[in-house]
Order: structure tokens, then sequence, then C-alpha cells
């Protein structure tokens, strides 16, 4: 690590040869390898660009250079090479360096990032800004070809050939973005890196027309004059010169020298250029290099071997649960279909397409299209299952409001990743899902108390037909409890009485991950000798609006516990529903996230930071309703603020 440790800043790049850089890039991956199995992260991108950064930083001074990562999970080098090499080691980790670019965290990070297909967008709003303001310095967005599924990356595309302002879009080619590309664009992109040869041959081309007698020469310079009209006999590119973008490459990502004069070139030109590079996700570590996918977003990992560190191998996730539930469900009926937008191993369907794979359809990152598309096939009589995290949904609201909900088509949303997630924080959490659906009409919103439930979930939105349904649930292990042999029908809209004891008096109204937490604070407060009932409320829409009514009648003290914010959400229906029937109850307390956008870490860390751990929800539970602790001893449990601070 003798060059690496002199890197304190980009600028420091510049004294050295290229033959130290080329070290320099090994030193490199060997320094994210060792930190990433500790850590766990965005391995496979990051070991794939590199060169690429390493060349962007030669070229570029992205102290006032404006420099765009799609996504951002492959900024691990940027991260490095401008000043923060000594705190990488506390990647992803609560109070410690983002897996993403922030600008709070550095002026070398322009933008923040985290979902796909902004980054052109985003370099084409500085472009302009810094022409409207006189400005001299450039704009690069780094894109991989996984995010030129998404729509958003062409209609910037779109609009930097339409103002022709100086702007440099890289396109990183690696052939996938999680899981293998998907779509006609990279159908296309495979072309051209199956044409290296492309510069060769047009140069062959201009000789032998040259050598026509009498007329060859006049026919080169022609077709120069013709916007180089080789490249439409020829092919590559054209589908970005025709939207007005200057196209270079493609060219190998791997070739630091080739990188430095292909970037050099790209920054003296004049209006939107593209750069075609060509790398290899994973490069440098064998099994990242095998397993792209399983090594593209990673926990700790043995370094040796490769092989995952699994704390709890004995336990069930939900997405497996979810995996295994629906391609149970497919096989006895064929009108089921799967439908996900490029993560077909993240939300659990591989399974589905290898048993299935003409009922499967992965159409990329265009989680809009998919949502579209699985309203048409309902309205056709089949039943579609479209499986996407929280967060990645949010990018369909029109298309669930506009194309299922108006329409009440019988669409499964099976939404992964709800609640806080953890090390990926604030553009992963998912903290609002439950709003965004709750309000629109005719959509029923779930959320399984544990594993188990999830699957009867499914199996009753499947059987039976309710109009829109979404059932959300979290990322990681379930709780371990039996899976039930039999599917079992849950009757539509009722809530689940787990605890009623006589003499009780508050009453704990949890829904989805919840639930058990609420169990662990009936037992809490059972200890300051206060009683509690506990309800499983498992549909957030429709409500069980008798048994609620009914139980907020009984119980004095009423208490609502969500993992989501809590504007539009589980605690601000049940509010709803007490008002709308003249029921102003006054001892009501709603456990929620906060009103903010929570960083990452742990998520055990981060439940304690904002307040939903059974210990904190027990000791404002007594302190709110001033109720008085019948216990010898009172422990003392911290209640942690709820402003959440950046990092």
């Amino acid at each position: 690590m003798e060059i690496l440790k002199q890197i304190n800043a980009p600028q420091d790049l510049q004294k050295f040869k290229l033959t130290e850089l080329q070290k320099l890039a090994e030193e490199i991956r060997t320094f994210i390898l060792q930190t990433v199995a500790e850590t766990g992260g965005h391995l496979a991108p990051n070991l794939g660009v590199v060169e690429l950064t390493l060349a962007l930083h030669r070229v570029f001074d992205t102290s006032k250079d404006r420099l765009v990562w799609d996504v951002g999970h492959q900024s691990y080098v940027h991260k490095i090479l401008t000043g923060r090499r000594e705190q990488f080691s506390s990647l992803r980790q609560y109070g410690g360096l983002s897996g993403f670019p922030k600008r709070e965290e550095s002026i070398h990070d322009a933008f923040n990032t985290g979902h796909s297909s902004t980054s052109i967008a985003a370099a084409l709003g500085f472009a302009l800004a810094r022409d409207r303001m006189g400005e001299d310095h450039h704009v690069i967005a780094v894109i991989g070809d996984g995010s030129m599924t998404g729509g958003e990356a062409y209609e910037a595309l779109n609009q930097a050939g339409q103002f022709k302002t100086n702007l440099l879009v890289i396109l990183n080619d690696n052939e996938m973005s999680i899981a293998e590309n998907v779509g006609a664009m990279s159908s296309y992109l495979s072309r051209l890196r199956s044409d290296p040869f492309y510069t060769r041959r047009k140069k062959d081309i201009e000789l032998l027309l040259q050598k026509v007698p009498a007329i060859g020469h006049s026919v080169a310079k022609a077709a120069e004059r013709l916007k180089d009209s080789l490249k439409y006999l020829l092919v590559p590119g054209m589908i970005f010169e025709e939207l007005g973008l200057t196209y270079l490459g493609p060219i190998d990502g791997h070739n630091l020298a080739n990188l430095l004069v292909m970037l050099k070139r790209a920054k003296s030109l004049k209006g939107p250029v593209l750069l075609h590079v060509l790398t290899q996700k994973g490069r440098g570590y064998a099994p990242a290099e095998k397993n792209p996918a399983v090594f593209h977003g990673v926990g700790p990992f043995n370094l040796k071997t490769g092989e995952l560190i699994n704390n709890n191998p004995e336990l069930p996730d939900y997405t497996g649960v979810f995996g295994d539930t629906i391609v149970d469900l497919g096989a006895s009926d064929m009108r089921i279909m799967a439908i996900t937008a490029a993560m077909p191993e993240g939300t659990g369907l591989k399974k589905f397409a290898k048993a299935f794979p003409e009922r499967f359809f992965d159409i990329g990152i265009a989680e809009q299209s998919a949502v579209t598309m699985a309203a048409a096939m309902a309205a056709q009589g089949l039943r579609p299952v479209v499986a996407i995290y929280s967060s990645f949904l949010q990018r369909a609201y029109d298309q669930i409001s506009h194309d299922v909900c108006q329409q009440k088509l019988p669409v499964v949303f099976a939404i992964d990743r709800a609640g806080l997630v953890g090390a990926d924080g604030a553009t992963h959490h998912g903290s609002f899902d439950l709003s965004y659906l709750r309000h629109l009409p005719g959509i029923s919103v779930l959320a399984p108390k544990d594993e188990d439930e999830l699957r009867h979930m499914l199996y009753t939105a499947l059987k039976e037909e309710h109009g829109p349904t979404a059932i959300r649930y979290p990322r990681g292990k379930g709780l371990g409890v039996p899976l039930s042999e039999e599917y079992r029908l849950l009757p539509w809209g009722k809530a689940e009485i787990l605890l009623e004891e006589k003499g009780a008096n508050v009453l704990l109204l949890a829904v989805g991950s919840m639930v058990h937490p609420a169990l662990k604070t009936h037992d809490l407060l059972l200890e300051h000798g206060v009683k509690s009932a506990v309800v499983n409320a498992r549909f957030v829409k429709p409500l069980d609006e008798e048994l609620l009514l009914k139980l907020a009648v009984k119980y004095p003290y009423l208490v609502t516990m969500e993992e989501n914010v809590a504007a539009g959400g589980f605690g601000s229906g049940v509010l709803e529903l007490l008002s709308r029937n003249g029921l102003n109850h006054k001892n009501v307390l709603l456990f929620t996230l906060p009103d903010e956008y929570i960083t990452h870490g742990k998520p055990e860390i981060l439940l304690e930071l904002v307040g939903l751990t059974p210990q904190a929800m027990t000791e404002q539970i007594m302190q709110h309703f001033a109720l008085k602790s019948k216990a010898k001893i009172i422990p003392r449990l911290k209640i942690f603020g709820k402003q959440i601070s950046g990092r």
C-alpha cells in the first residue's frame, strides 16, 4: 500500500508515472477487498471501476468539475482518492462513511445519489447552471449500462442533444446492473462490444475509397462532410449520434493509458459527448468475477474463500419465504405471473424464473413499466405479482394510482425492504410505503407479523380478488416461527387479538415488523405491574373498524406501533377512524419513524436511535400516560432524541 498511503487528495495522482498508477490500481483493489470483507458493501461494481476512477481524477479536478455517479454504489474508489481513505473502515456503519456519494461528506461529491438512471439529468442540470452563471468547468456523468434501462436516462440524453451544452457522459458497460441486463439496449450494446475493430474498419473503408480511380478521394471527403456517414454504414454508436451526442468507443476500461488519452480527447470536444467504456464487474477477485450478482451488494465474507458469513443460517429470511411461496402457488395457478425490475435475486424470484420462465418477466430498471404492464395483465384475467423494494416502488407511484387503482385491477405488490434496511441508508429505507399507498382509493395494504403470516397473506391475495393489494415486509431474517403445512385464507380486513388480559388498561396496536416488539413491550410493562392488550392489525387498509372501535372504547390508553413515518401511516389511519366516529380519544401515543431521512447503520442501532425498541417504548408509555410503576426498581431506559443527524 506504499503508493496508496501517499494519496490524500486527487491532486496527488499527478506526481505518479503510468506504471505507478497501474500499481496503485492493484493496491486499491486489495484495500477495498480487505475493507468490504469486514463491513459488507457493493464490492463487484467498485472492483470494476478502479482504472476508470483513477483516470477521471487524473484528467479532471472534482473540487470544481462536477462528477455525478449514477446510483453511486460504485463510488468507493472515488471516496478513497478524495481524502476519505482513513475513514474507509467505517464504510456503511452508523456515524461512518455512506456507501453512496453524499454532498455533506466532501466537496468532491457533487450530488447525492442512491437510485438508478438519474446521473445524466443531474449532470445536465449542472451544465446548464454553469452556462447560465458564466462559469467554466467540466461536468461528467458516469452511468452503468444497467441504468440505461431506466426511462429517465433516455429523457436526459434526448435533452442533452437538444441543448447541446458541453457535457461528458461515460457509459460504464459491464454487461450487467445487478442481474444480467435485459432489453433492446442491452442487445445493442452487446453488438457494440462485439465490434472492437470499428475504428480500424472505418479507416480501411476510407483507404479503400481513396484508391478508387479519379473519384475515390472526392467520395471520401463527401462522406466526412456528411456527418461521418461511415458511422451510418457501420452501426456502432448511431443511436447516441442520432440523439445529438458525439459517440466515442467502445474502449477497454482497464487500460489506464488508453483511458487517459480518450478522456483528454473527450474533454476537448464541444457539446455533449458519450464515451463508451467496457469494464469487468468484480475484476481482480475471482469469486466476484465468477458471481458478480452475488458480490454486487454483499455482507461480510471470508476473503480467502469468498464464502458469505451468515450469522443466523437456520433462520429463513422474508425474501426467501416469499420466493418459495410464489413458486408453490404458481404451480397450481397458471394465471400467476411474476414481474421484477432488475432484481430477480434480491426479490426472491430467481426460483420462480427457473420453474416458470414463460411466466417470469424482468423488465430492467423500469419500475413504471413493470406496474403498467402488470395492470394490463390483470385486465386480461391474469394474476400478476410485482416484486419491488419499498424505496424503488416510489418511482412508480403514478402508475399504481392511475393504471392499477383507478381501474380496480387485482395486481399484487410484494414490497420487500419495508422499514429500516440498514447500511444502505436514506435512499433505501422503506419509510414511506404505508403513507404513499394508504391514501389511494381501493387498494388494500397488508403487513405480516412474521414469515408464516406472509405466506398466508400472499395466498389470500391470489386466491381471492380484492382489487389492488400491497403486502409489505422487512429485509432480513424472519422470527424463526414454524411454517404451516397448509395455507389458510385470512379474513379480509380483520385484525388479530394476540393478548388480552383481564384488568388491562393499555391497548398496543401494532402492524408488521412492530408486532413482535409490541409483545416484548407488553412483557416489560407487566414488570411494572401495567397490564396491556396486544393486537396484530395485519391490515393497514382496510382497518378492522369494528374491532378497533370496540377496543378504543374499552381501553383508556391507546398506543400504535409501525415502522413507517407518522404522516399518512397506520397510526394516522387509526386516529382518522376514531375522529370519523366521534371518539376524541385523549390518551393516544403513536410510535413511528421520525419526520427525517434516517442515516445508515445497523437496523438495531437505528431502531434504538428513533425510539422503536421495546425498552424505549415501554419507558415512553410509562412517562406519556403518567403510569406509576409497581415494580420495586424502575429501570432507567434511555430514550433517544427524535432528530436524526446527517451522519
